[in-house]
């Protein structure tokens, strides 16, 4: 079934599902982080009891509700999806990728849907206490939302805790807390939460800006300012921090990965990271002999650095990893992608073969083939691999998705930084240069974020499940034209739910807090 799946099938499932995270991403970071900053700004109220942080904090919670509001309604298309478009994905791994996004649902989303009610329609009918610890509440509960969001995504990129049962074809959990609590995920939560926490930093400088060159709310706008400069400035010391051991954990896990964000094909011992690069176009395949870069400036010994913790240590390119050969950092010889395919199609064989014992009651060819199943398992994704290319991930994209990443990062430290010590001085309300830098800065907070889901997500194609289940073979067997025919439609949906966010965002930011 799986190797008469039509490829364009593949490709227009796999762009819809691109659509709709893309749109979903839209509104997840700014929930994150404009949550937390209107939440302090509330506990500011809570301790100064001073109006004018209740109506600084109803301004930015306002924001907040329309923003929450479309997210949730993009974040349920996502979930149905994996039954529609990825059934032979959620039959797969239904057992274990399903656990975290059912916690997800009962706990977490259940939790801030209560209280978001609360921190609405509560003022003046709660406690100031009660009314606070709602707006914590809300916040956390879209916080623990993304966590078992994300534990669930970091299980297809570092598979843990699960056996596969030939009898059902199922993988099944039997470690939760392996899942649940595997560096990747630990790392993935954070890195992904802090980089919301930034985007709301971002929202609230920049309108707070915009208020200044209207000459508007100028108390409210340099208050919010530097609440938001501070906490952003946090938030991106703290990043720096995690992208680092998102690094180290995706050369750990996913080295193809790795190869293909530095745009190295030839890899060795301590080699540099690529600061500044401009990828060679004539290069198409990892066995040709063209240089890979037209240009490149590299930071000696520290992708080594980076992913092994040893500026002298072996760091393999895609070439390497694709014929393999060398010495792994566990002192193993690292296969090559023929070997792996091979294992894999045993794999594959020795799966039939088991299910035809049990059905023609053979214990004895059961128990061989299961055993063989059992050793070869690990490889099990590659007997769909077809072409040792296919391994490969799209290096420019992610490639110089990644930079765009890391440059943005850096931009908004300055940003944070200039801000904070324009504020300290008083300067920032007559400052319009920063002011209109820090509007225009709101769209590259967006960029950045996605260019990250890029990196994370083109990064590891083929893979669905890292190792065990390519894409190709995740799909659900679907009339191509189906599947088209929801993208354009959630397409049109989506865009005029943005639309209709961005129009009453602006609304409502018009109107500002003296009259909201």
């Amino acid at each position: 079934m799986i190797a008469s799946i039509d490829t364009s099938l593949i490709d227009w499932s796999r762009a819809q599902f691109a659509l709709t995270a893309m749109y979903h991403w839209l509104f997840v970071p700014l929930t994150l982080g404009l949550g937390v900053i209107q939440a302090i700004m509330e506990t500011i109220y809570y301790k100064t009891g001073n109006e004018f942080w209740k109506k600084t904090a109803q301004f930015w919670m306002k924001l907040f509700g329309i923003n929450f509001a479309i997210g949730v309604a993009t974040g349920l298309i996502l979930e149905f999806e994996f039954g529609t478009n990825w059934s032979n994905y959620s039959w797969f791994v239904g057992d274990i990728f399903g656990a975290p996004l059912a916690i997800e649902g009962i706990l977490a989303f259940f939790m801030e849907a209560t209280f978001i009610a609360v921190m609405f329609f509560g003022w003046d009918k709660v406690s100031k206490r009660f009314h606070l610890a709602s707006t914590w509440l809300t916040i956390i509960g879209a916080t623990l939302s993304a966590l078992w969001i994300l534990i669930a995504n970091a299980w297809m990129q570092n598979p843990v805790g699960m056996h596969f049962n030939p009898d059902t074809v199922r993988n099944e959990m039997f470690d939760f807390w392996a899942v649940a609590l595997s560096p990747v995920a630990i790392n993935k939560f954070f890195h992904t939460v802090l980089s919301g926490w930034i985007t709301g930093a971002v929202f609230v400088i920049g309108i707070s800006s915009w208020y200044l060159l209207k000459k508007r709310e100028t108390k409210f706008s340099l208050e919010s300012i530097k609440v938001g400069a501070l906490f952003g400035l946090v938030a991106s010391v703290l990043i720096l921090w995690t992208g680092d051991g998102s690094a180290y954990q995706v050369a750990q896990k996913q080295p193809m990965k790795l190869a293909a964000m530095e745009g190295l094909y030839e890899g060795g011992n301590g080699t540099g990271l690529v600061a500044i690069g401009l990828l060679n176009p004539d290069k198409t395949s990892y066995k040709d002999n063209v240089n890979p870069f037209i240009f490149d400036i590299k930071i000696p010994k520290l992708l080594s650095f980076l992913a092994e913790r040893d500026v002298d240590a072996y760091v393999p390119g895609i070439v390497n990893l694709i014929e393999g050969g060398y010495e792994t950092n566990k002192g193993t010889v690292a296969l090559s992608a023929a070997e792996k395919i091979e294992k894999g199609q045993i794999a594959i064989q020795a799966l039939a073969d088991y299910r035809k014992a049990v059905k023609d009651k053979d214990q004895v060819a059961a128990g061989q083939a299961r055993t063989l199943l059992d050793e070869n398992f690990a490889y099990f994704g590659y007997g769909y691999i077809k072409d040792p290319a296919d391994l490969v991930p799209h290096v420019g994209l992610t490639f110089y998705s990644f930079r765009v990443m890391v440059l943005l990062g850096g931009y908004f430290i300055l940003l944070f930084i200039v801000a904070l010590i324009w504020s300290k001085k008083n300067k920032f309300a007559d400052a319009r240069w920063l002011q209109w830098a820090s509007l225009w800065t709101i769209p590259l907070a967006y960029i950045a974020g996605q260019a990250g889901w890029i990196v994370a997500e083109v990064g590891r194609q083929p893979w669905a499940i890292q190792d065990i289940l390519p894409t190709s073979a995740s799909v659900s067997k679907l009339a191509t034209s189906s599947v088209q025919t929801t993208f354009f439609v959630f397409l049109f949906l989506f865009t005029v739910l943005l639309i209709a966010e961005i129009g009453i965002m602006v609304k409502a930011i018009k109107k500002g807090p003296e009259r909201g």
